[in-house]
């Protein structure tokens, strides 16, 4: 067994669990916000319950995104040592960042957002809610700026030579707006807020299928929809900007995106499988030049294949090409539904229809499923590289941790995990055939 597959194997694990929960907070804190803000608006006690029973699933969905995200961070001085000597003079900076203006921001005015309903006034909880949205969002952008860095690293130097090289930072802020911080930040947090929206569809079209909390239900289902068009619309805007990023300095990661391999017109695929041996994609459907359109407007100008680099610095080309076009794919699956759900509700059809509640319930799924993949996506398309062009993902391991160690702790950890998902579906299971509460009525002095 090799010890490097092991801890990446384990890595993709621990950090795939922990990023089920960080996008709902993440979306889910903005739709409180919007909640609170109708109801200081316009006292109609209906906001007020909605915010509620919301704030107590976020902070179910805080509280497991917490306890998760402290085993992955441990992960880089056990498994991956030589990489945290390499970065650390970098990493320092934003993932201090994101513990002292995100995480205490966030967690401190929690306390108030779930504890505070009868003993702050209305403006102050409000103003705590969008404390906790704002902590939330800052933690993705510090941790969003050190993962950018390892794609497109900038504003530093090397120090050292062989093993004992690393890099220094020279310049904070060509850091932190590295090549690719902007574009991957903005395509990460309003994939969160269509995860939050769709994780509030979910719900709300589930208590219309059972015919409880109705008035609810609706209007919780109403602010959610327009979230998730929004943020539905706008993903396929960022995408494209990613892309045109990833083409400039990441051209090994956009030609294993399709599939391409010749330095010519690039044929943009709907769908097929790559044959890595016989670098040809089989069973597909493309369209001609049209790769080259979207990047230079034109469908004749040549894009850069994978035949420019050799074997060893190409990534995992089908595992790459098959998990972006299924985040594509789903992407679009959740526009169109979005737009449907709009429609309807124009047309005042909307809750009528059950076999759409029916969806929207399933729906949760998708942008879970597409954040997943697009992670995949661009973590195994920078593939051999965990800091690209400078270290190489071999070489970026523990020298002593051993193979039965790492698969030690890998099963260990997926039980613990296991279990933890267990215990977060029966919490949040409960919270919601339990619903608002009765009698979660606004105080006097909230009405004021």
């Amino acid at each position: 067994m090799d010890p490097v597959l092991l801890s990446r194997i384990q890595f993709a694990v621990t950090i795939g669990f922990h990023y089920i929960f960080p996008p709902i907070s993440i979306g889910l804190g903005l739709i409180i916000v919007i909640m609170e803000g109708i109801f200081i608006k316009t006292k109609n006690p209906l906001y007020y319950k909605m915010t509620r029973f919301w704030v107590k699933i976020f902070a179910l969905v805080f509280a497991i995104g917490v306890a998760t995200g402290i085993v992955m961070e441990f992960q880089f001085g056990t498994n991956w040592a030589t990489y945290s000597r390499y970065v650390g003079d970098v990493f320092g900076s934003p993932l201090a960042a994101e513990g002292i203006f995100a995480f205490f921001l966030e967690s401190g005015f929690l306390a108030i957002l779930v504890f505070g309903w009868n003993r702050v006034s209305a403006r102050t909880h409000f103003i705590s809610a969008m404390m906790v949205c704002l902590g939330a969002h800052f933690s993705a952008v510090w941790i969003v700026v050190a993962n950018s860095w390892m794609q497109t690293p900038a504003g530093y130097h090397m120090v050292g030579e062989g093993v004992a090289a690393r890099a220094e930072i020279t310049d904070f802020w060509a850091m932190v707006f590295n090549p690719s911080t902007v574009e991957r930040l903005t395509h990460t947090v309003i994939g969160a807020w269509q995860a939050g929206a769709f994780f509030v569809l979910s719900v709300s079209a589930y208590y219309i299928l059972r015919k409880k909390h109705i008035d609810f239900a609706k209007a919780s289902l109403r602010i959610a929809l327009f979230v998730a068009l929004f943020a539905s619309v706008m993903q396929l805007v960022t995408g494209h900007d990613s892309a045109m990023g990833i083409a400039r300095h990441q051209p090994a990661k956009l030609a294993a995106f399709e599939g391409h391999y010749e330095n010519e017109p690039g044929k943009l695929w709907l769908f097929g499988w790559v044959n890595e041996k016989d670098e040809k994609v089989r069973f597909g459907i493309g369209i001609p030049g049209m790769l080259s359109y979207m990047v230079y407007g034109d469908t004749e100008t040549p894009m850069t294949g994978l035949s420019s680099f050799a074997p060893e610095d190409r990534p995992p080309v089908n595992v790459v090409f098959q998990s972006y076009h299924l985040m594509v794919a789903i992407g679009m699956g959740l526009i169109a539904l979005s737009v449907i759900g709009v429609f309807l509700l124009w047309r005042k059809k909307l809750f009528d229809q059950r076999w759409l509640m029916g969806i929207f319930v399933l729906s949760v799924l998708g942008p879970q499923m597409a954040n997943q993949l697009g992670w995949i996506s661009a973590e195994v398309g920078r593939q051999p590289w965990i800091v690209y062009g400078l270290l190489r993902t071999e070489n970026a391991a523990s020298k002593v941790v051993t193979a039965n160690q790492v698969l030690g702790s890998l099963l260990m950890f997926t039980m613990i995990y296991i279990f933890l998902f267990a215990l977060f579906i029966y919490l949040l299971d409960h919270k919601i055939k339990k619903g608002p509460g009765e009698a979660d009525e606004p105080p006097a002095h909230h009405l004021a």
